[in-house]
């Protein structure tokens, strides 16, 4: 009972307790207010107090309008939620704006699609470090999602250790000169400790063909490993491969090797056999970060129940995504619940998670955008390019159900569903908790 009214007290702060929760509902013109509970650092400045914008109020009601949640669930989710550690299992950190002028100014002067490809993914990564309108923005967003940990995608499909290093040094830049709200995550403890002081953290995720780089890369942070992206490499086939031949022998070994130094193996974007070979072959959990389930939904990113199967006997899980080509159905946050129930109702509330897949972006894009003029484009990389079965029409709805500051209203959606305390606290973030430190023991 004090737990209950305890989360009252935060919404009747939120100014959410006394929302209409009809078909007509709307949280605009709310401003969402934390209150330093005991459980989160003392000093003011870390308190947990965010904005809605215009963007992300709309984005809310979305997602409002398909949950249609009761005023009891509202209530409960939200607190829930704000109480939990919350760990996306597959995301992005809230990405800043361009400067406009400056990649205005890069492409007068002649500046290649190299140069401008750099230059344009340096300030989405880190232009928030000294900019103060976009470091506002960023620490905002942060804290809409009520998100305690990303794992951070720091790779690029078919990357050069030169590209990876590059990444990897734009997000430690940034853990380093932010501290004081952000820092990187190599142990799980790191989590526990960034929830009670109310800030964010960054795991790494990666992927490299070299074994050697493996121990490399996990002493600068790396802890989760795509073998493959869409197509074959030297370790195995990616999911966009007609053969899906699994491992190779190479394969076989590296994941031996991310057994002993502690990467957790990750097969979303691998080969149905691929993955299945993996998952057999594991001493320690593996993962498929940022899925759906195919009984529901077939895709080539999709993964089917033999392979769902394999990785919840090894002990690993699902993260269910938020791309609406992959969920299919109304391709919503109502559709994004049903692959979650389909995943606990099956194998159970251990094996499944929430890794969204999606970002959010500075709302002032667009205005830093129209800054910039046009610019030859790159063609879709190989890497990148989808069989053409695949017509899903994808709406601007879809989407903004599940963006990323609507984390909050996924814990809501589950409370919906009936699920305990208990198995929301593991789907929202204890099954990464848990995989990470048992991949992490020697």
């Amino acid at each position: 009972m004090k737990l209950r009214q305890k989360r009252r007290q935060f919404l009747k702060q939120a100014g959410l307790l006394g929302a209409s929760l009809t078909a007509g509902h709307s949280l605009r013109g709310n401003t969402i207010i934390g209150k330093n509970d005991g459980l989160i650092h003392p000093d003011a400045r870390l308190q947990r107090a965010y904005t809605l914008n215009d963007v992300m109020k709309e984005d809310r009601d979305i997602a409002l309008q398909i949950l249609k949640p009761s005023k009891r669930d509202l209530e409960y989710g939200l607190g829930l939620h704000k109480e939990s550690v919350v760990f996306d299992t597959y995301g992005f950190m809230p990405r800043a704006a361009y400067d406009g002028e400056a990649i205005a100014a890069a492409i007068e002067s002649g500046a290649s699609e190299l140069e401008l490809k750099d230059l344009t993914e340096e300030q989405s990564m880190t232009r928030f470090v000294k900019n103060i309108r976009e470091q506002e923005e960023f620490l905002n967003a942060w804290k809409a999602s009520g998100v305690t940990c990303v794992f951070q995608n720091a790779g690029e499909e078919s990357n050069t250790v030169k590209v990876l290093l590059k990444r990897l040094a734009r997000f430690t830049y940034v853990t380093d000169m932010m501290g004081e709200h952000l820092r990187k995550a190599v142990q799980p403890d790191d989590l526990l400790r960034a929830k009670k002081e109310d800030r964010h953290t960054l795991d790494m995720v990666s992927v490299e063909e070299e074994l050697r780089y493996i121990q490399v890369f996990y002493q600068l942070g790396v802890r989760m490993m795509h073998l493959t992206y869409n197509r074959r490499n030297l370790i195995g086939d990616g999911c966009g491969e007609k053969t899906d031949a699994g491992l190779s022998d190479f394969g076989r070994e590296v994941v031996k090797e991310m057994n002993r130094v502690g990467v957790l193996v990750d097969v979303a974007h691998s080969g149905w056999q691929t993955g299945l070979d993996a998952a057999l072959l594991s001493d320690k959990p593996i993962v498929a970060s940022h899925t759906a389930v195919a009984s529901l939904h077939h895709h080539i990113r999709s993964k089917p129940d033999q392979l769902i199967r394999a990785i919840a006997n090894n002990d690993g899980y699902l993260g269910i995504c938020c791309i609406p080509r992959f969920l299919g159905g109304e391709g919503n946050i109502g559709d994004m619940m049903n692959h979650i129930d389909y995943i606990v109702k099956k194998y159970g509330s251990r094996h499944v998670g929430i890794g969204t897949d999606v970002a959010y972006t500075s709302s002032f894009a667009p205005e830093e955008n129209k800054k910039i003029p046009a610019y030859r484009r790159t063609r879709t990389r190989w890497e990148s390019l989808w069989p053409p079965s695949d017509d899903f029409k994808e709406t601007q709805d879809m989407r903004r159900s599940m963006a990323w500051t609507n984390w909050p209203l996924f814990t809501v959606g589950l409370v919906q569903r009936g699920y305990s305390d208990d198995d929301i606290r593991k789907i929202i973030g204890g099954n990464a908790m848990r995989v990470l430190t048992a991949v992490g023991k020697g």
